[in-house]
């Protein structure tokens, strides 16, 4: 719409918006404000740099940001001289004219997401520059003219092509925000550590693997991010904990000796069957059981014991190579489904994987099931996985057979790739077609593609996706086969591991540099206190100091080895950060447990050796029948079950809290401020939950007092996945959500539940067909009056899933809003809204919105955007 026409009479206005109104050209008349002193023309439709502009010389603000055809500034632009903020995010510019740089009076620049690809040579001359954000540009080199800013205060540089920083950086002594994240960045300069000011330092998605020397004197940084990088020192585990541990690991380092090499951890995957046991057997036995070359005859494959079925995940350390130093600790997994909910726990970065195969019973139309779905499942958990593939049983195949069955995996992997690859690169494609579109446009109908979406969210969503791409697993090599009747095949696949783990490029952590202190207290918790359970916080301090670690170093030490999956210590958890886990293949053994599906084993493990009379092993029976069926157990069965490794009650409450931490059962009863009368505590493991509906009372639509039935509006958030489901991951969320939720009501793939008197349903459904993806909604309803009380029902079960979705990097997840409108009319494909919109504020002005699958219809604002964005952006206007 046009600007009143009065506009040019008003000579005292000091302040004029004219943002998000799509203008061509400006009103005439406007040069004639010449008190006017801040001017917003954002995201209009303006071709030029309006010169009008330049005729107000009280002008202190302008903002033309989102005017994307605007191409150029003005020589004349020098002429507004008291000019202190300009912003001109997304306006198309190519170069700046020298005229910007006679701007003297300006503190605050906005120049990000246009195509510079330099600055002007006198760029140095606005020296009360405060602000200047250059993100989203093609600079290739820093530019120079900035340092001659010694006021800076603030500098983003996010998303450029940069790929060395000068020493000369730490000139900007006021730097309080430096973002140089998604460049092409290989190391910082040992000068950084002079920016004591800094408090924001944003590194993530570069190329560094270390950190410079005195890195913890910025001990100001509050912000800080730096995932996403090949960080070998210190090492990423104690990166990503923040400055006040990095700074401990090098004092640290400074003050031990350096240690020897660490283990590299080795994990088995495969099918159930794939013969992943005998071949870690024969393995680790090479040197003693083989024979000799030219000597005597094979020997027989180990033979599985009656109970390697029923084994589930074990560890246990390797000695490959006592002369090189080289050492691995094995995790095989379990090839059941059951053990889904507790394997993602062990798939961890800097691992080498050995995906097994067994060629005898493989056929090309299982593909997916034998392999494809391995490759997911570990590139969603940990993006760049080293993978090798095995092969099996190629004693029982025919020559030809043998060649076929490995190629066509070889092949049918190379497709797989290709198809993930070709999918992520459309996906970038569209949202640089809608970054290349005008913001007003893509809000201006509900059919654009990415209807809504701010550019933040959209460079975010093209991060996230280029991440995936520039991640994917890392193949070795063709398939090796494998026979453990065979000792040069045996021979080969030992020498092929060592040689990978050797390989600085593949595991450069493997030749990091340890302090000497945190290597000797590994070792003292695997002494012979390693056969306890737990230590106490107390124990491991007291291990600490003969380790030479006061109690402040200590805490990082503990911290490392947790995320190195060397031992579990929760230093967050109220009660858990009172003790430190250290022995894995216990506790390993006891996640085994909750696994386990035999209803004759569970039995087996309640009744033990000594004599039960009749009627306690009925009730012990009924208590199994009753975990199979609902996953529910009380206290005093567990600790049964767990009998070997529970010795006192402490022990089982410890076990609990933990297994409830890692999302494998919660508990049904537990009081809210007292403990429980005498009342025997119940366990639920969501897991185990058999039937597929639970009952549905909340979930139906009541009628109110006087019999009239009331109008309700849904809201549903539906998350998408099209590669994979993470295993494991509904019966873990339903735990997670239990502190949010009352008089819930469990079924395999559905919640229903109440927040507060609130009704919500929480759904998982299975992909229907190959092409269709695996969705999990969270859903409530309201009048729509009330639907706030809606969106305050499921928002804390929208970010406790979100925070679980970040252990999975690598996955591949979409998120929408479900049109209201056509869930009422009962449509099979509800039309959906970005999930985006779910972090951005409500448009002001905007009541309505047309839903697409149905032109006639209109949809309340408040059934897409929640009350208050669900997460608010950095710097945001």
């Amino acid at each position: 719409p046009a600007p009143a026409p009065g506009l040019p009479e008003l000579r005292r206005l000091e302040e004029l918006d004219l943002s998000f109104n799509r203008l061509r050209r400006l009103p005439d008349g406007l040069a004639r404000l010449r008190r006017l002193r801040a001017l917003d023309v954002d995201h209009n439709l303006l071709p030029a740099f309006p010169a009008a502009l330049l005729e107000l010389p009280a002008l202190e603000e302008l903002d033309c940001s989102g005017n994307r055809h605007l191409g150029a500034l003005p020589e004349g632009i020098a002429a507004l001289r008291r000019l202190k903020v300009l912003w001109l995010s997304g306006t198309g510019l190519a170069a700046l004219p020298d005229g910007l740089c006679q701007l003297a009076a300006l503190e605050s620049l906005m120049l990000d997401g246009n195509h510079l690809r330099a600055l002007p040579a006198g760029f140095g001359r606005l020296q009360r520059l405060k602000m200047l954000n250059l993100s989203s540009n093609l600079l290739g080199e820093f530019p120079a003219a900035v340092l001659a800013l010694p006021g800076l205060e603030e500098l983003y540089l996010s998303r450029n092509q940069l790929a060395l920083l000068p020493a000369r950086l730490c000139q900007l002594r006021q730097l309080r925000t430096l973002w140089l994240d998604n460049n092409r960045i290989r190391y910082l300069p040992d000068s950084i550590v002079l920016l004591r000011s800094l408090e924001e330092l944003v590194l993530q998605g570069n190329q560094i693997a270390i950190l410079p020397e005195g890195f913890g004197q910025l001990s100001r940084v509050t912000l800080w991010k730096i995932k996403d990088n090949p960080l070998i020192q210190p090492p990423y585990e104690v990166c990503m904990k923040g400055i006040p541990y990095i700074a401990a690991y090098q004092q640290e380092l400074a003050h031990s000796q350096p240690a020897l090499k660490p283990r590299l951890k080795l994990v088995l995957m495969g099918l159930k069957d794939a013969g992943k046991t005998s071949l870690r057997r024969r393995l680790m036995d090479e040197d003693a059981g083989g024979p000799e070359a030219g000597g005597a005859q094979p020997s027989p494959c180990p033979a599985p014991s009656p109970d390697a079925s029923q084994a589930g995940i074990e560890v246990m350390d390797w000695t490959a190579d006592a002369e090189r130093g080289l050492t691995f600790i094995v995790y095989e997994l379990a090839g059941d489904p059951s053990y889904d909910v507790i394997q993602s726990f062990f798939l961890s970065p800097g691992a080498l994987y050995v995906l097994v195969v067994n060629l005898s019973a493989y056929v090309p139309q299982h593909f997916y099931h034998s392999v494809g779905y391995f490759l997911h499942w570990l590139g969603s958990k940990v993006p760049h996985a080293v993978v090798c593939m095995v092969g099996t049983h190629a004693d029982l195949c025919a020559e030809r057979e043998l060649e076929e069955k490995c190629l066509d995996i070889h092949h049918q992997i190379a497709l797989q790739e290709k198809r993930d690859a070709e999918g992520l690169q459309s996906l970038v494609q569209q949202v640089d077609e809608a970054l290349a579109q005008d913001f007003d446009l893509r809000c201006s109908s509900p059919h654009a593609a990415f209807y809504g979406v701010s550019d933040k969210n959209l460079r975010r969503k093209k991060a996230q996706f280029q991440y995936l791409l520039n991640n994917r697993p890392q193949i070795l090599s063709p398939v090796l086969p494998f026979s453990c009747r065979d000792p040069c095949q045996v021979r080969r696949l030992r020498d092929k591991l060592l040689s990978v783990a050797e390989h600085r490029d593949i595991f450069p952590n493997l030749h990091r540099v340890l302090p000497k202190s945190w290597q000797v207290l590994e070792e003292l918790h695997f002494q012979p206190q390693a056969q306890q359970l737990w230590l106490s916080w107390w124990d491991s301090a007291r291990l600490g100091l003969q380790a030479g670690l006061t109690e402040d170093r200590l805490q990082s030490a503990l911290s490392y080895l947790h995320e190195s999956g060397k031992l579990l210590y929760f230093e967050e958890h109220l009660t858990l950060r009172e003790y430190v886990f250290h022995n894995l293949p216990r506790l390993i053994d006891i996640l085994n447990v909750f696994c386990q599906r035999d209803a004759t084993v569970l039995l087996q493990k309640l009744l033990g050796d000594a004599p039960v009379d009749e009627l306690r092993a009925t009730q012990l029976h009924h208590y199994v029948e009753g975990f199979l069926l609902h996953g529910l157990l009380p206290a005093h069965v567990i600790r049964l079950l767990l009998k070997p490794h529970v010795q006192s009650r402490e022990d089982l409450q410890l076990i609990l809290e933990l297994l409830e931490k890692m999302g494998l059962c919660y508990c049904v009863n537990k009081p809210k401020c007292k403990p429980l009368n005498g009342a025997a505590a119940w366990y639920k493991f969501p897991c185990y939950v058999k039937n597929e509906v639970p009952h549905a009372e909340a979930w139906i639509n009541g009628a109110n007092l006087s019999g009239q039935s009331f109008v309700v509006e849904q809201l549903q958030i539906e998350y998408s996945f099209p590669f994979i489901f993470p295993p494991g991951l509904f019966a873990r969320y339903s735990v997670q959500i239990n502190s949010h939720v009352v008089q819930r009501s469990d079924g395999k793939y559905q919640i229903y539940a109440y927040r507060g008197k609130v009704p919500v349903v929480v759904s998982y459904r299975p992909a229907r067909g190959a092409l269709q993806p695996d969705t999990l909604s969270i859903a409530s309803h309201a009048s729509l009056p009330n639907i706030w009380t809606a969106w305050q029902a499921i928002t804390p079960l929208v970010e406790e899933l979100n925070v679980l979705l970040q252990e999975w990097p690598g996955l591949y997840y979409t998120v929408h809003v479900l049109c209201s409108k056509c869930l009422k009319r009962g449509s099979p494909n509800p039309h959906t809204f970005p999930g985006e919109l779910l972090s951005q504020p409500r448009p002001e002005g905007l009541t309505e919105i047309i839903c697409p699958k149905n032109g006639s219809e209109r949809v309340n604002v408040a059934l897409v955007y929640p009350p208050t964005p669900t997460v608010v952006s950095p710097c945001s206007k």
